[in-house]
């Protein structure tokens, strides 16, 4: 499939609509109180990589200040130790999971994780403040229309401040 932004056939992998939800992280308690819930969902081609979905939901929520992350793909969701790991491969250490990647953030496609609808899997972000995320498999299309892709469609809740001791000195 070529990559440009034109409408046509999905070819290997569709358009992928993802729902991404905050599930932990260093939030204050009246911020969490007022948003119970923190979701965007997020359109993405099947031949765009994890590193570019990275780039949509640190874009979604609002972040501003960029550390290391990962996806943990075929395992119930966030902190399985049983998913497959996926990060960046100049990162050697292991992460809390005592396990090696399977592969490559900048290498590896959507449509190359063998994701149907309803599955989920995880994403964390930020391996000192700890920001886990769920992401859902929302839909899963054969026909890409155009426009630019990864994008957000839907936000519901506020973007928690990525460093909410900062905002709270302020």
């Amino acid at each position: 499939m070529k990559k440009d932004n034109k409408a046509g056939s999905a070819g290997k992998g569709g358009l992928f609509t993802l729902g991404v939800s905050i599930c932990s992280g260093p939030m204050m308690d009246e911020f969490a109180r007022e948003n119970p819930i923190i979701s965007r969902a997020i359109q993405i081609r099947g031949d765009q990589t994890l590193a570019q979905l990275h780039k949509a939901i640190f874009k979604a929520f609002d972040r501003w200040e960029e550390h290391l992350y990962e996806f943990q793909v075929g395992g119930k969701g966030p902190m399985d130790k049983k998913a497959r790991r996926y990060g960046l491969a100049e990162v050697e250490e292991d992460s809390i999971f005592g396990s090696s990647m399977a592969g490559d953030v900048k290498k590896t496609t959507i449509g190359s994780l063998g994701l149907k609808k309803d599955d989920s899997f995880g994403y964390w972000f930020d391996f000192g403040d700890d920001w886990w995320h769920q992401i859902n498999v929302m839909t899963i299309e054969n026909t890409i229309p155009k426009g630019a892709y990864p994008r957000v469609i839907k936000r519901r809740g506020q973007s928690p401040p990525q460093y909410p001791d900062m905002e709270e000195d302020e």
